[in-house]
């Protein structure tokens, strides 16, 4: 998906987490986990369904520190498994503003990069995202969420 006529409208954020690939990918594409973690620093998540499949989708509820409730919806396109997920990601299946995202994890000396990558209509999209939500800010937080997530589960298991 990346492309330099993509580069202005989009946002790439990575993290290393320290633990096997497939566990992170285990955390990426089940329910039960993503509700524990998912999202930025307070937001709290209530899966509605979750069809972890090409074509399939998981709708969900993040709740606000401030008691707002934001609909989601996530449809996946492509599925590559301990390697890459690819969606369209919206308040519901026909949102205008949808936007593109990926999430690829690389192996790293036992170790997973995992980069999230977001893709908006426009550059102005993009900015004001940016600007009025903390776009960036809520990216690399939910990715922290993921690795203290995935880390204290592999802890408790080791």
């Amino acid at each position: 998906m990346t492309s330099s006529t993509t580069a202005d409208r989009e946002i790439l954020i990575s993290r290393t987490v320290h633990a096997p690939r497939a566990l992170v990918f285990q955390a990426l594409s089940e329910a039960h986990h993503l509700d524990q973690y998912w999202g930025p620093d307070g937001f709290t998540n209530t899966t509605h369904s979750m069809d972890f499949r090409e074509g399939g989708s998981w709708v969900y509820v993040m709740h606000g520190p401030d008691g707002t409730d934001w609909d989601n919806w996530i449809g996946y396109r492509r599925i590559v498994p301990n390697e890459r997920i690819e969606y369209l990601h919206g308040s519901r299946p026909d949102d205008p503003g949808a936007f593109e995202g990926s999430i690829t994890l690389e192996e790293r000396d036992g170790a997973t990069e995992v980069t999230l990558r977001t893709v908006f209509a426009s550059k102005a999209v993009r900015d004001q995202l940016v600007r009025e939500v903390g776009a960036i800010e809520g990216g690399q937080q939910t990715l922290a969420h993921l690795a203290a997530y995935v880390e204290g589960r592999q802890e408790q298991a080791g």
